[in-house]
């Protein structure tokens, strides 16, 4: 699935099928970054996602970053976000939640400080339980995000219309702060 919110003031990060993250400029890539895979890869590649952001604050701040992702590249987002708890522009996860099992400790330390959170998910989802969204949406709240869950029913694992409409929101909202 290929889908571009795309805003003239803005750099996209973007995680490609073959597990690189593209950075650039609309329109010109900069630098690609390997995400491992596998049993470890996701705690290797919240390393990968650390490392990421820091090369991106060296000229953003991170109350100008929106954090995105779907399904896998959300399960990352939110875990990544979760530990490491700051003001972002947003953190947008789409038909994902934290990372671990059932039962896994949240005690993250940090604070959202306000940072718009969307999440959004099938209620029925195939491959994310709707209790593992509300339950990433408890704990952003609780670290003082401010948190929308959006659950539609009977939903594909996709991204629907809705969803894209508040992420443009969100962009928008974002780049007019930039402004």
């Amino acid at each position: 699935m290929s889908v571009e919110v795309v805003h003239a003031r803005f750099t996209c990060v973007h995680p490609t099928a073959d597990a690189e993250v593209i950075v650039g400029t609309v329109g010109a890539v900069g630098a690609v970054y390997h995400i491992p895979s596998g049993a470890h890869g996701d705690f290797a590649a919240l390393e990968v996602l650390s490392s990421l952001l820091a090369s991106v604050e060296r000229s953003v701040p991170a109350s100008r970053v929106i954090l995105l992702g779907f399904s896998q590249g959300a399960c990352l987002t939110l875990e990544f976000a979760a530990r490491h708890a700051r003001s972002y522009g947003a953190v947008v996860g789409l038909s994902g939640g934290l990372i671990g099992p059932d039962g896994t400790p949240r005690d993250y330390q940090g604070s959202f400080d306000g940072t718009p959170a969307l999440l959004g998910c099938s209620d029925v989802d195939p491959h994310i339980a709707k209790a593992r969204v509300l339950e990433a949406g408890d704990v952003l709240k609780r670290m003082g995000a401010a948190v929308t869950v959006k659950l539609y029913p009977n939903m594909a694992h996709t991204v629907n219309a809705d969803e894209l409409h508040s992420v443009a929101q969100i962009v928008e909202a974002v780049a007019h702060e930039v402004a």
